[in-house]
């Protein structure tokens, strides 16, 4: 039996149909399969449907989050302020850098940074500020814009989650010194592994597609090429972190559905929000106010005053009914390499380690059948009756 037509419901299950099928072929029979025409025209799509002045494709959110760090300075005793509340990536191409990344706990309703710990955070090595897009839910980028001014600090953005999602009237990708996107397997468009980096900054720009590549002069892909030539110049050390013309193929195929996807997912947030608004054993996600939100994950917390078993026992009462979920994430403080490198402790930032024990991610993908949903909203009934306190 087929993924697709499994009775498990998976956390996550990529939509591929005939159009990315079709590109993919179309990038085979054309000969060329590394970087080249299809990842040039990726960017450009892309950057015309982010209102960006530039974009480029990489191949993966962590490298494009480490090219802006090193595009923006970044260098050896400096300090980036990030949230606890993020992946590993996020704070790992800080040490790439080997700065030291100065974690800062959630706001107290949900998983964003809080803008006025990053504020409390900042000292005289503080050089940037990577606020995370939880969810694909925009952060609160006007005080977060605000306090990077007052301050003299550059601001990267993590929009791993958040493609497509604005903030105020704006796509996020045009907000802060430069963004970084994902479309890793389970992200809102994918490429399988990849990603983009956005900026209206030119010489940013520039900085970074060269070290995407080795560090070798603009457009040394073209050495193949007809008008191309086999003469190159080494700028400086660089990276390996192009992406091909296959990824790209795909990633034009979804981005030309990017907004279909986004409304799929938008419908099944509504109606899990609907559904779960009448039970006490679960708190929805919040609905933003002034942006519109990418729905890459869709995140509830359990509530132990109603309910007598905890996190961990509802993923796996969900599991024993078919149902796959997943949590986002384990703060930073809790993982060995902060607490011994950095000094970092359970209990040092109390509004992560709360949302954090409490958050269960529930399956929210595109390709997700309304029976699918239903089994979803049927388990969670369940187990809040069975379980209820």
């Amino acid at each position: 039996m087929s993924v697709a037509t499994s009775r498990f419901v998976p956390f996550h299950r990529a939509l591929i149909e005939k159009e990315e099928v079709n590109a993919v072929l179309s990038v085979l029979q054309s000969g060329w399969l590394t970087s080249g025409p299809a990842v040039k025209e990726f960017e450009d799509v892309f950057a015309r449907f982010t209102g960006a002045a530039h974009a480029l494709a990489v191949n993966s959110c962590t490298a494009a989050l480490h090219l802006a760090l090193v595009a923006c300075g970044i260098g050896e005793g400096d300090e980036v302020l990030l949230p606890t509340m993020t992946f590993a990536a996020t704070g790992e191409v800080v040490q790439y850098c080997r700065a030291r990344p100065v974690l800062v706990d959630s706001a107290k309703e949900f998983f964003h940074v809080d803008p006025e710990q990053i504020e409390q955070a900042i000292t005289g090595r503080t050089r940037a500020i990577i606020p995370m897009h939880y969810a694909g839910y925009p952060c609160e980028m006007d005080a977060i814009l605000d306090i990077a001014h007052r301050h003299g600090l550059k601001v990267i953005e993590d929009a791993a989650h958040s493609f497509p999602a604005s903030y105020k009237g704006r796509m996020i990708g045009t907000l802060g010194d430069i963004t970084c996107f994902s479309f890793y397997a389970t992200k809102t468009i994918t490429t399988g592994e990849g990603g983009m980096i956005t900026t209206e900054n030119p010489e940013y720009a520039e900085r970074m597609r060269i070290l995407s590549l080795h560090g070798i002069s603009r457009d040394a892909w073209k050495r193949y090429t007809a008008e191309g030539t086999w003469r190159y110049d080494i700028l400086e050390a660089g990276f390996k972190y192009n992406l091909t013309d296959l990824q790209a193929a795909i990633g034009l195929a979804q981005l030309a559905k990017a907004d279909d996807l986004r409304s799929r997912r938008g419908a099944i947030a509504a109606r899990y929000s609907r559904e779960l608004a009448s039970l006490d054993a679960f708190v929805c996600p919040p609905e933003p106010h002034d942006a519109s939100h990418a729905w890459h994950l869709y995140v509830v917390r359990v509530d132990p005053d109603s309910l007598r078993i905890g996190r961990d026992q509802v993923i796996e009462e969900l599991k024993s009914r078919g149902i796959g979920s997943s949590v986002h994430f384990i703060p930073l403080h809790l993982h060995s390499l902060y607490q011994k490198h950095f000094g970092y402790r359970k209990g040092q930032f109390p509004q992560a380690e709360r949302h954090f024990e409490n958050a269960i991610s529930l399956p929210i993908f595109p390709g997700m059948t309304d029976e699918e949903t239903d089994r979803v909203l049927d388990g969670l009934r369940e187990i809040a009756t069975v379980y209820r306190r």
